[in-house]
Order: C-alpha cells, then structure tokens, then sequence
C-alpha cells in the first residue's frame, strides 16, 4: 500500500457501492491516509494537532507507516486523542471515515456501558450487582430452574463467571441464527424465554462452576436484565440514552434469537465514533457537561477484578465488568491502561493518567497491535 500524510480533508469515504456492500468485499485502499492534523466534521469531536516538533510524537507518523506496510498486520484505523482533542487520524486497508466498522467482542464492553447508563438513570443500584440475577427477570418459571440458578449475579455475569454449563445439543440450537429456527424454538426463546432455556438446561451452578469462561452467554444474560428493568423498548434506549448522546446515529446493532440486542458482537461503528466512547469512559462518564454514566460504576468497571485464564489473553491482562485491564511501563512507572478489546483489532484504549485515548480497527488474525502500541504511541505522551 501506498503512503501518503494528508493535512487537508481528504479522509476516505465509502462508495454508494461500498457502503451497501459486505465489509468483507471492501477493496483496500489505494494509499493509506494518515493526517497529524485531523478535520473537523461537525460530528462532536473538537480536534487539535500532534505536536511533530516532540520527536516521540513524530515517531508516531513512522509507526502509521509501517501499519501502512503490513509491518504489524491487517489494521484499518489508527486515531487518538490527547487532552480531549483528536491529534491523529488514520485510515488504511478497509479503514473509511463514513462507514461503520464491526466491533467483534468490543460489543461486550458496551453492553458494560448501557449497563452504567441504567444505573445512572435510577434504574439499578451498584448494590443491585450482587443481586440474584432470577430477582430481575420476573418472567422466568423459577421452579424450573437447575440447582444454584440463584448464585448468578450481574457481579459473576460481568466477570465473566455465571457458571453455566450447557449441555452441548441445546448449546448448538442456541447457536443458531434466527432464520434457522422452527417457529416453535423461535417463541420458546423470545424475550426471558431464552434466559429461562438457558437455567434449565444447564448443569447445577456451583462456586466452583463460577470461574472465569469467556463468553457463555455472559454479554446476553447483562443485556436480559437492561431490558428488564428500563421502561420501553431496549433498542430506544441505547438509541436514545446513549448513541445519541453522543451524537452516534449512523450505526449497526443487530438483534440476538431472543428478540433483544445482540450484547457481545455484531455490532458496527465508526472509528470516530469509538472515539467518543472511549473518551466518555476517560472522562468519568461525563459527555460534555452531562453525566451519563456513574463515576463509581466506571470505577468498578475498570477494575483488576479477575485474572481471565483463557489462553489467548495476554498473561498480564486483568479484566473487569467487560473491560480489560492491564500496566504500561515507561521509565519505571506503570501507567494503568483500560481497554475494550474485539478480535481483528477493534479497540478503545484509555490512558487516564495520561489523558490519553486510542482507537483501532483492523481484521487481523492475529491481533498483536497493543503491544506495539505500547511501545510506540504511549511513551510519547508521556512528559
């Protein structure tokens, strides 16, 4: 690929023709766009400009080249921001300004954040996390439920540690798409339906069913309670509570065989966009003068509070209520960084000390980036 740093508005944009199309059709493009001065587009972003006299931050300008060159795998988008503004902005492969992006299991430290919007809106309490989680969805039929049903709590489920072991044919039922099912699986899992399949069919839950399992249904059982417990239609209210908010309107978030919002993937946004996020949480969850997230539930979020086992999380990674944490080294001081994390590359990288947020986009198979980043944006932000 072609390398070109662009100061003036030349971002790429979609295509009519790409826009409609699959994101796996998307021709790469033709040369990388890479800009030390990003535009300002009227979408909520006040921008500023990297600082290339600092030679650490000039640094940054090789390193978006060698994204450009293959140098660190198959990555679309690379921004960040400094102190509140946008400084760099970059595009490359499938990278487009306009067109929303998958976010792979980034999706699940969303669902963290809709979770903490509710809160903030009175309706739940950080005392209600170490609730059972059957005290939420009253449309289940307890009596059914498997032994121990009553030890899931939205504490465990965040972490990761629900305890659920299904059994592997109903797993691969529940596995389907919607247009898959017969009609009469399709209203057996509707709403609470698919929680109640779920408490049935598992085997009992016990403290030592309760470890860290990636996944497993964890993101929907957080999603059933949300839609719980807010007045109205789920889908408005992550349109109304929070995208819009941000001034997020040009999204994807598909809908899960139950009937409500898919929790942990097949969600699309904007690199831009992921911005936003990402600056919500480095603000304590305030978006310009309103407080739209619980500074105490952020807190908690983004807390060591589980070691994730699974082998394909980097060993010094910690995790927290959908959100991963780990230390950044430089010059013998560690600097706390958090991180919502979706496989080919998507990430919202939070370096509060710092005031320091970074984006990615990429479908990488390997997805190597962070530790790059680690060694190449993150030191030159540090005085």
């Amino acid at each position: 690929m072609n390398t070109s740093i662009e100061s003036q508005h030349t971002a790429p944009k979609a295509t009519e023709v790409e826009a409609k199309g699959r994101f796996w059709d998307l021709p790469y493009l033709e040369k990388a766009f890479i800009t030390p001065k990003p535009e300002e587009n009227e979408d909520g972003i006040t921008v500023g400009k990297l600082d290339l006299n600092n030679t650490g931050k000039a640094g940054i300008i090789d390193f978006a080249t060698a994204i450009a060159e293959n140098k660190y795998g198959q990555y679309d988008s690379l921004l960040i921001s400094h102190k509140g503004k946008l400084v760099f902005e970059s595009y490359y492969h499938r990278g487009r300004v306009d067109l929303p992006h998958d976010q792979a299991s980034a999706a699940k430290a969303y669902t963290s954040l809709l979770l903490g919007r509710a809160m903030q809106l009175g309706y739940l309490s950080m005392a209600d996390l170490h609730k059972p989680l059957v005290h939420f969805l009253k449309g289940l039929d307890t009596e059914q439920l498997v032994k121990g049903a009553e030890n899931i709590t939205l504490h465990k489920v965040l972490t990761m540690r629900s305890g659920l072991k299904i059994h592997q044919e109903k797993a691969d039922e529940l596995s389907k798409r919607h247009s898959q099912l017969s009609s009469t699986v399709v209203n057996r899992v509707h709403g609470q339906g698919f929680v109640q399949e779920l408490l049935v069919h598992s085997k009992p839950i016990t403290p030592a069913s309760q470890s860290f399992v990636y996944g497993n249904y964890n993101p929907t059982l957080v999603m059933q309670v949300i839609a719980a417990v807010v007045p109205g239609n789920v889908d408005k209210f992550i349109e109304n509570e929070l995208l819009d908010k941000l001034g997020i309107t040009d999204y994807r978030w598909m809908t899960a065989i139950s009937g409500l919002p898919e929790a942990g993937w097949r969600v699309s946004l904007k690199s831009r966009d992921m911005m936003k996020l990402a600056e919500l949480v480095r603000n304590d969850g305030n978006w310009q003068g309103e407080q739209l997230i619980p500074v105490v539930y952020l807190d908690k979020a983004t807390q060591k509070l589980t070691k994730p086992v699974s082998d394909w999380i980097p060993k010094h990674y910690s995790y927290g209520y959908f959100w991963y944490q780990t230390d950044v080294d430089i010059n013998d001081k560690s600097y706390s960084t958090h991180i919502a994390w979706g496989g080919g590359g998507q990430r919202l990288i939070i370096v509060k000390e710092l005031d320091l947020t970074i984006v990615t986009t990429g479908h990488d198979a390997d997805d190597r980036i962070f530790e790059h980043i680690a060694k190449s944006v993150i030191p030159a932000f540090v005085l």
